[in-house]
C-alpha cells in the first residue's frame, strides 16, 4: 500500500500591529490561537517584538520558530556583505518553513504592523509562494499608531501622504517631504540628524513630531525641533509624524476650541499625596505631559497619551501642551507639589497670554507643596507668617536672591526654602547661612526635609550656624525658623506660635519651659 504524502501545510502572514497586544485583531488572535507552528523574526534571541504583541495568543505547546537576524544593520564579515548575509539569512530562514510546510503543517508567521508594510514576511512570501499557498492578514500599521499616540489626523480631504525609511536618500527625502501633504518617516534613530535636516530644508521642521514606542509602554511624544540628547537615546522602533497642513493646522483665535488644558500639582511623592480632583482631571486626560520624572508617578489608562520631556523645557512644555489642547485635546499637565509653587503653573499661564492662546481654557488644580509637607513631619513651623523663597539663580540674579533672604530675616519671618542647592551650585549656602545669622542667632532650628513622601526620606533639625551645603541637593527643602519658632526637646516638635506680641522674640527656646536649641 502507498502512503499518499500529506497535503501541504498554507503560510499565514499575520499582522500583530504595533506593540499593544489588544491591537492584534481578533482573526489574527484565532489563528495565533489555532497554530501549530508559529515563526517570527527577531533582532536577538528572545527579543521579538512581534512575539511579545502576540504573546498572550500563544497556546501551549505551540511549536516556534525564531528567525534571529545575522545582522541587522552594519559590517558583517560576510563574503557578500551585508545584502549577502542578510539574503543568506533568508534563504535558510524560508527552508526552515518549507519543511513544516511540505509536512502538512500550517505555519503563523508574525509581522510587526502589517504584514505588506516593510515587513520581513515579504522575503518569506517571495520564496515559500511558488511552493504552498499563503494567505496574509492586515495588522494595525504603526502608521496608523504613530498618528494615534500624537493625536493628529495624518491627512484629509485631497490631501497625500508618503510614507518612507529613514534610509531614503537626503535628495528624494526633501523632494518628498516638500511636495507630500503628510509625512510618516519610519525607523529613523540611525538616520535622525539627516531626517532633521531635510525637514528644515523645506520649512517643515516645525510640525515635525518624534514619536516612540506608539501604543507601547514608554509611549513618548516630542516635537522634533525640541528633541535634545544623542539620536542613539531615540529608541528603535520611533518615527517621525508630519501631518497634513489641514490636519495640522490649529484653530484661530476666536474660534471654538474642544480641548483645554489642566495643570495638576501631584503633591511631593506617591499616590497618597494626590488630590482626588487631580486624580479625577488625570484619568480624564486625553494626554499627559510633564517632566519624565513626575510622568512616571501618573498611573497609565489605556488610550491616554504620555509626552515626557527635560526638565528644563517649561515654556516649550506648555506651548505644547496648549497646541494639543487646540487640536480638541484634553490634557494634563503635571507638576511635583504644587504647580503654582515655583513649578508650571506659571509657565502654561505666562505661554497662553504672550503666545497667542487665549482661545484655550486653562485651569489649575493645587497639590501639596514641600513646605506644607516638610512642615507637617515636624510639627508646625509655619504656624505664623512666613517667607516662599528659591534659591535657585536660574531664573533670577544671585543678588536680588541674597537681597530678598535678607528683607526677609530683618522681618522676622520664618523662611521656606526651595532648590537649596544642585551639584553645581555649592558655595551658596556659605552664603546664605551668612547673610541669615545677620539678623538671627545661631540657635535658631532649621528643618531640613529630603525626598518627603518617597524612597529615602530624611527628616532632620539643626541649629543655623551649622547649616552647611553638605545638608542640601535640589530633592532638599529649607525651613528656617523665626526668633518666635520653637524646637521641643521633650517631643521633638518644631513650631511657630500663632500669636506674637511685636516685640523681637528670644533666639532660642526658653530651656526652663522644656525646650532647646
Amino acid at each position: 500500500m502507498t502512503t499518499q504524502p500529506p497535503a501541504a501545510g498554507t503560510l499565514y502572514g499575520v499582522g500583530v500591529g504595533p506593540g499593544d497586544p489588544e491591537l492584534v485583531t481578533v482573526k489574527a488572535v484565532r489563528l495565533i490561537g489555532a497554530a501549530p507552528v508559529v515563526a517570527y523574526h527577531a533582532a536577538r534571541p528572545g527579543r521579538s517584538l512581534a512575539r511579545a504583541s502576540a504573546a498572550p495568543y500563544l497556546r501551549p505547546g505551540v511549536v516556534e520558530e525564531e528567525l534571529v537576524y545575522p545582522v541587522t544593520r552594519g559590517v558583517t564579515p560576510h563574503p557578500g556583505g551585508y545584502q549577502g548575509a542578510i539574503e543568506e539569512f533568508y534563504e535558510r530562514s524560508a527552508d526552515r518553513l518549507a519543511d513544516h510546510l511540505a509536512a502538512g503543517r500550517d505555519v503563523v508567521l508574525l509581522a510587526e504592523g502589517d504584514p505588506t508594510l516593510y515587513s520581513s514576511f515579504t522575503h518569506m512570501q517571495r520564496r515559500l509562494v511558488p511552493r504552498f499557498r499563503c494567505v496574509i492578514v492586515p495588522g494595525v500599521t504603526s502608521v496608523s499608531a504613530t498618528a494615534a499616540a500624537a493625536g493628529v489626523a495624518l491627512v484629509t480631504g485631497d490631501e497625500t501622504l508618503a510614507v518612507l525609511p529613514a534610509t531614503t536618500r537626503a535628495d528624494r527625502l526633501r523632494t518628498l517631504a516638500g511636495t507630500a501633504d503628510g509625512l510618516v518617516l519610519m525607523k529613523v534613530r540611525g538616520d535622525l540628524g539627516g531626517v532633521r535636516q531635510a525637514l528644515a530644508d523645506v520649512g517643515r521642521l516645525d510640525d515635525a513630531l518624534l514619536v516612540s514606542r506608539a501604543s507601547r509602554e514608554g509611549e513618548r511624544v516630542t516635537a522634533l525641533r525640541d528633541l535634545g540628547g544623542s539620536d542613539q537615546d531615540v529608541p528603535y522602533m520611533s518615527s517621525v509624524l508630519v501631518p497634513g497642513a489641514s490636519a495640522a493646522r490649529p484653530a484661530t483665535p476666536g474660534q471654538a476650541v474642544a480641548g483645554s488644558v489642566t495643570v495638576v500639582g501631584l503633591g511631593p511623592a506617591g499616590a497618597e499625596w494626590l488630590t482626588p480632583e487631580a486624580a479625577c482631571a488625570l484619568a480624564a486626560a486625553d494626554d499627559v505631559v510633564g517632566y519624565e520624572t513626575y510622568l512616571r508617578r501618573v498611573p497609565p489608562r489605556p488610550g491616554q497619551r504620555r509626552h515626557g520631556t527635560d526638565n528644563r523645557v517649561e515654556a516649550e512644555r506648555a506651548a505644547f501642551a496648549l497646541d494639543l489642547a487646540r487640536r480638541g485635546s484634553r490634557v494634563a499637565v503635571v507638576s511635583s507639589g504644587d504647580p503654582g509653587v515655583f513649578a508650571m503653573a506659571s509657565a502654561v499661564l505666562e505661554t497662553q497670554a504672550d503666545g497667542g492662546y487665549q482661545d484655550v481654557p486653562v485651569r489649575v488644580l493645587p497639590g501639596v507643596t514641600a513646605a506644607n509637607a516638610v512642615a507637617a513631619r515636624v510639627g508646625a513651623p509655619l504656624g505664623h507668617d512666613y517667607c516662599v523663597v528659591s534659591l535657585s539663580d536660574q531664573l533670577k540674579p544671585w543678588p536680588l536672591v541674597l537681597r530678598r533672604l535678607r528683607a526677609a530675616a530683618v522681618a522676622d519671618l520664618v523662611l521656606a526654602l526651595y532648590n537649596p542647592g544642585s551639584k553645581t551650585r555649592r558655595a551658596h549656602m556659605d552664603e546664605v547661612r551668612a547673610c541669615l545669622l545677620e539678623a538671627r542667632g545661631p540657635d535658631t532650628p532649621v528643618v531640613v526635609g529630603r525626598a518627603v513622601g518617597a524612597d529615602g526620606e530624611r527628616i532632620e533639625v539643626i541649629r543655623l550656624a551649622d547649616l552647611t551645603a553638605d545638608h542640601v541637593d535640589m530633592r532638599t527643602l529649607l525651613i528656617i525658623g523665626s526668633s518666635r519658632t520653637r524646637w521641643d526637646a521633650a517631643t521633638g516638635a518644631v513650631f511657630t506660635p500663632r500669636h506674637h506680641d511685636g516685640l523681637p522674640g528670644p533666639v532660642t527656646a526658653d530651656a526652663a519651659a522644656g525646650t532647646h536649641p
